[in-house]
């Protein structure tokens, strides 16, 4: 009965570890197959169990600061970040509700809001704040 329990296990955390972006029930995959082990060599029901917590806990905290490292925290950097920070010229009047606006900054023109929601005018001198997928967001004044 527990080899089947085991098993069945096993398929289950397999297939949600198949359908989920992270890598998040592996180690009781892991933990299922050792208690599985267990019950095949005939062990007693709280040995499979203890082998399957002991398994699953300590492969989780081995494994997971590596696996968070490589598989989560794949960032891919570009260089608009440097236009943070950066003076920029508004080519479009910034009207965040009209959702218009542009400047001109680092030799290109980009989509712009203004970071208060307020309108600012053509010819205006902005600062970059932040960047939202393609938009800077922009606040009046010279940078810092």
């Amino acid at each position: 009965m527990m080899i089947t329990i085991w098993g069945a296990a096993i398929v289950v955390f397999l297939i949600l570890e198949a359908v989920t972006v992270g890598i998040v029930s592996i180690w009781f995959a892991l933990g299922s197959i050792c208690a599985l082990i267990a019950a095949l060599l005939d062990a007693p029901v709280w040995l499979q169990i203890g082998w399957f917590a002991v398994v699953s806990i300590l492969t989780m905290i081995l494994t997971r600061p590596i696996v968070k490292k490589y598989v989560n925290g794949k960032k891919q950097p570009t260089n608009a970040d440097r236009v943070i920070g950066v003076k920029a010229t508004v080519r479009e009047r910034i009207d965040n509700l009209a959702g218009e606006g542009s400047v001109f900054c680092d030799g290109k023109e980009w989509s712009a809001r203004s970071e208060d929601g307020s309108i600012i005018t053509s010819g205006s001198v902005v600062t970059v704040k932040a960047i939202e997928g393609v938009k800077l967001i922009v606040a009046q004044g010279l940078a810092e």
